[in-house]
């Protein structure tokens, strides 16, 4: 259950995420190939569609796979059971997180030519990739052989996801604890060139903060106001808001970053030469990201006899 942040983000958001790293994971790439070979292109045909439909189902379907990995386990699908509260309403997820539905929809199609087989965890990793690709994103080999976790935990979900309102330095430590650089973390947090954010989760920097685009700030007040209109949604990405590019870093450096913790990454610190160079070449921000996702993707999955395969994305089975 993991991504990148309270930001109400309701699509990409990486916002954020994090978790222990697994260094004894057997995860292959080819881990369907004799058991389910049409898994990887029944997940790609699906996410294409949903995204052809609304592109920024893209966006969506990305967070999903950035808040599910605490473990990278499908816990972030579970819906309340009478023994565990999940992790849907969790301050990262509440009315925030979407694409269940499209998740739903991949879940059946697979279960239909491979029943038992593939785990909504790995779904939840080849569509965030696809879901990238479909963008104009990169493309990168995922890791396969994740299977689902029978509980979920709120608490884990509050403590572990990193709020749009931290600094630097405790972002970096975020992502540290969980095993991944801070290089990691400033490519990871390039998703938020899709997908958008709700008021409540930028207002402050928008009233407060002075390293704004004056500009930009005012743009942002009309649908934005000091008080109220919470649930309303901005991009995170002005420029190109359903195109994967490096707009967002080009974005940073001209102080038109949305959330506090997007501006943190370029502000006088120890990010802004990466966050200058992704921004002049796009092509290594497509390289560190799809890195990182991998990387993303390895932390403390559950394999072998640990886990399940659940049927229902939304049920423990």
């Amino acid at each position: 259950m993991a991504s990148l942040s309270p930001l109400s983000l309701t699509c990409s958001s990486f916002l954020f995420f994090f978790f222990i790293a697994a260094t004894s994971a057997q995860l292959s790439p080819t881990f369907y190939a004799t058991t389910c070979p049409s898994a990887l292109l029944t997940i790609r045909s699906a996410v294409v569609t949903a995204v052809a439909k609304e592109h920024r189902m893209g966006a969506s379907l990305l967070r999903l796979h950035f808040h599910d990995c605490f473990g990278c386990d499908g816990s972030v699908l579970l819906d309340d059971t009478s023994t565990f509260t999940g992790e849907k309403t969790a301050f990262a997820n509440a009315n925030s997180l979407r694409g269940f539905d499209v998740v739903d929809t991949i879940k059946s199609q697979v279960e239909s030519v491979c029943p038992k087989v593939v785990s909504c965890a790995d779904i939840l990793a080849v569509a965030a990739r696809d879901s990238v690709v479909a963008l104009g994103g990169p493309s990168w080999a995922v890791q396969l052989g994740r299977r689902d976790s029978t509980t979920a935990s709120l608490s884990n979900a509050n403590s572990d996801i990193p709020a749009p309102t931290l600094d630097l330095s405790s972002l970096i430590s975020a992502f540290s604890n969980k095993g991944l650089s801070a290089t990691d973390m400033v490519a990871l947090s390039g998703s938020h060139t899709i997908g958008q954010a709700q008021c409540t989760s930028f207002r402050d920097r928008l009233y407060n903060e002075t390293n704004i685009d004056a500009s930009f700030a005012t743009s942002l007040k009309s649908n934005c106001p000091s008080s109220g209109s919470d649930n309303v949604v901005s991009p995170l990405d002005v420029s190109t808001p359903t195109s994967f590019d490096s707009f967002y870093f080009k974005n940073l450096v001209n102080k038109k970053g949305l959330l506090h913790s997007d501006q943190q990454l370029f502000s006088g610190g120890s990010t802004d030469s990466q966050v200058s160079s992704y921004g002049s070449n796009g092509a290594t921000f497509f390289t560190d990201f799809a890195k990182a996702m991998v990387k993303m993707g390895n932390i403390s999955p559950l394999t072998g006899t640990s886990g399940v395969i659940r049927t229902n994305c939304r049920n423990p089975n």
